[in-house]
């Protein structure tokens, strides 16, 4: 199983090869496949061939939501996956499945949820803490994870750009943040100036607390 990075970057919905290139040559940590219903959704095959392409230069994060177990389990395996990303329930036998497999799970948390305050995040090895909407891009307040103190590595997701990142790790101390719709220039196009800037950002405010 995977170490965990000191700090974490993450740039999700990834589509393309060349896409995939430009995330990994800015040095993000993470690349985002996501497998759930999206303006960014990858059939298996086509998951498969980004995965293969970028494995070994970039940690594969599978995005799952409204997925079966055995579906998650399964493409997990055929992606060969660093980590899984859910979105909704996780069962017991989903987290034995995955960890059996080597892949660690991140368990996606919106913010306003009651799953934000009940949740028992030693079950799995990180958060995300997104907006009411994933994927929608929309900003959305930090305010909960000031009171909320989690046992686990936290990511911040939703509204992430290449403006706001710097102040957002500031504002909420999290290990990590991610972006998909903040980066591109249409759903699923990224462009690479601002893949660039956005992790550039993020380092310099990772390394401020003397993490890179």
């Amino acid at each position: 199983m995977i170490e965990l990075p000191p700090s974490f970057v993450k740039i999700c919905g990834v589509t393309t090869t060349k896409d995939a290139d430009n995330v990994v040559e800015a040095g993000a940590d993470a690349l985002g496949l996501i497998m759930a219903t999206s303006k960014r959704h990858l059939a298996l095959d086509d998951a498969k061939v980004l995965a293969e392409h970028a494995r070994g230069r970039i940690l594969l994060v599978g995005v799952f939501r409204d997925n079966d177990d055995d579906y998650i389990a399964h493409a997990a395996l055929t992606l060969r996956l660093d980590l899984a990303q859910v979105h909704g329930d996780v069962s017991d036998a989903l987290l034995h499945q995955l960890h059996d497999l080597d892949v660690r799970v991140m368990k996606a948390l919106a913010i306003d949820s009651v799953d934000f305050t009940t949740f028992d995040e030693s079950r799995v090895d990180a958060v995300l803490v997104d907006g009411t909407t994933p994927g929608s891009g929309e900003a959305h307040s930090w305010e909960p994870l000031r009171t909320r103190e989690f046992a686990v590595p936290v990511v911040a997701a939703g509204g992430l750009t290449p403006d706001n990142v710097v102040g957002t790790i500031r504002e909420t101390g999290v290990w990590g943040v991610d972006t998909a719709s903040g980066v591109e220039s249409s759903p699923g196009v990224k462009d690479p100036t601002l893949v660039k800037r956005f992790v550039e950002r993020a380092r310099q405010a990772f390394s401020e607390r003397g993490e890179s």
